[in-house]
């Protein structure tokens, strides 16, 4: 019987450094400790933990300044999760460039449990949109945001037209919405989320499912998210 793959020594190393960003031991602008002591600390040689630095760069996360060493240059994204929560209000209030990516669009039938979350009966249209999250065009999250086609007439011409779920609303007629429930989780990352999130297959994720409804309290989303663990900082509204 064999035992489950070992995880190699760069990728280990990586991910405590990713730690160390998000904790804040290290801030934006901050110099890593050198090839010989991070060699040190984890007890490996110089080429292990070059190879995990390759990896944080490529993530955007460090810079290596020739003769001058490695620095960061990003931190994890706050994300408040409150009952007025819009992805380009959050990402800009924290100083950066929010962005959208759709990837697809589409309508099918709903199944019984989606029915009961947006209270629509089983086989309503649902418009379904999937997509990634960017900040500072670094990808944050993937998403899969459910509509009933029906309360929301013309809601997947208005998400083609535009890339925010707000302005998609108002062309719908919904001015205001506000999120009843948040239900968080941990996941590993598949091996196709790691490749839109440039991840590692396996890398820690964290899950979200989010139910929005109008002023009446009539479901109008139901939103499932994947948050890149290393990039993100959720904060929880005292409110919610």
């Amino acid at each position: 019987m064999t035992g489950r793959p070992k995880t190699p020594l760069w990728q280990a190393i990586a991910r405590s450094l990713r730690g160390d960003i998000a904790d804040r031991i290290y801030e934006v602008g901050d110099k890593l400790p050198t090839e010989a002591q991070l060699a040190e600390r984890f007890g490996v040689n110089r080429h292990t933990v070059r190879h995990a630095i390759r990896a944080l760069a490529t993530e955007g996360l460090v810079r290596t300044r020739r003769g001058a060493g490695v620095f960061v240059t990003a931190a994890p994204t706050e994300y408040p999760i409150g009952k007025r929560v819009r992805f380009h209000q959050n990402i800009a209030a924290g100083g950066q460039a929010p962005q959208k990516r759709i990837f697809q669009i589409e309508e099918r039938p709903a199944t019984a449990s989606e029915g009961d979350t947006l209270m629509v009966s089983r086989g309503s249209q649902l418009c379904i949109c999937h997509g990634v999250s960017l900040a500072n065009g670094t990808p944050i999250a993937l998403f899969s945001s459910h509509f009933p086609a029906e309360r929301l007439p013309g809601i997947a011409a208005a998400l083609t037209e535009r890339t925010g779920v707000t302005e998609a609303f108002r062309l719908c007629g919904v001015s205001d919405y506000t999120r009843v429930s948040t239900r968080i989780s941990a996941r590993p990352a598949t091996a196709t989320q790691a490749l839109h999130l440039h991840l590692e297959e396996g890398a820690p994720l964290v899950y979200s499912t989010s139910l929005n409804a109008d002023g009446q309290g009539c479901p109008v989303e139901f939103g499932k998210t994947w948050f890149a663990g290393d990039r993100v900082t959720l904060t929880i509204d005292g409110a919610v």
